[in-house]
């Protein structure tokens, strides 16, 4: 499907908006408004909310499942891999923080097919991180503590970091990158 510059514009200012107030909050209507335009307008590009809500939530799902198939089965180092998983998370994070937050929040709110596709994504996902965190400590990579303590650590400051750095941004992405992966992958003792 080709995305006009005005879809990306709708896109862009839904995503906002249901960061803001969340997906359910959120009518065609009030996307509209944020633009000044007549929501009837808005017809002219998209069919509805779900699928503008679809179109976030699928394409950032879709990036993180490809680029994590690219590194599980890269011939890197466990710590080069998750290095790259940070730097996933982090590049999509400066790059689009709202659209980052739909997926996160509202994801629920899809419906048939689509939300089968993105529960199945995100299982593969985190399945393939504790492959790599498995095989870490196997390899002797990495130290020998819980994978789900890992794992959560890891992903849920990875997950919630469009939150913590929009209010504080004042690091560069180099100084973030440079300081997330130390203190995730090194710990702080």
């Amino acid at each position: 499907m080709k995305i006009t510059d005005r879809k990306t514009e709708i896109i862009n200012v839904a995503a906002k908006l249901f960061k803001e107030k969340g997906y359910s909050a959120v009518t065609v209507r009030d996307i509209a408004q944020d633009m000044d335009i007549k929501a009837a307008s808005l017809y002219n590009h998209i069919k509805s909310k779900q699928e503008i809500l679809v179109l976030i939530v699928i394409e950032i799902a879709e990036e993180f499942t490809n680029i994590m198939d690219e590194v599980l089965n890269s011939d890197a180092s466990t710590i080069d891999k998750l290095e790259r998983i940070i730097q996933l998370h982090i590049d999509i994070t400066l790059r689009n923080p709202d659209a980052l937050a739909c997926l996160n929040n509202d994801w629920m709110h899809l419906t048939d097919s689509k939300l089968i596709h993105f529960i199945k994504m995100r299982k593969d996902y985190e399945n393939n991180f504790k492959i790599i965190v498995k095989t870490g400590i196997e390899n002797g990579e990495i130290k020998n503590y819980n994978i789900d303590v890992i794992i959560f650590s890891i992903l849920s400051t990875l997950r919630t970091l469009y939150i913590w750095y929009n209010k504080t941004n004042k690091l560069s992405s180099k100084s973030l990158t440079d300081n997330m992966i130390k203190v995730l992958l090194n710990g702080i003792a």
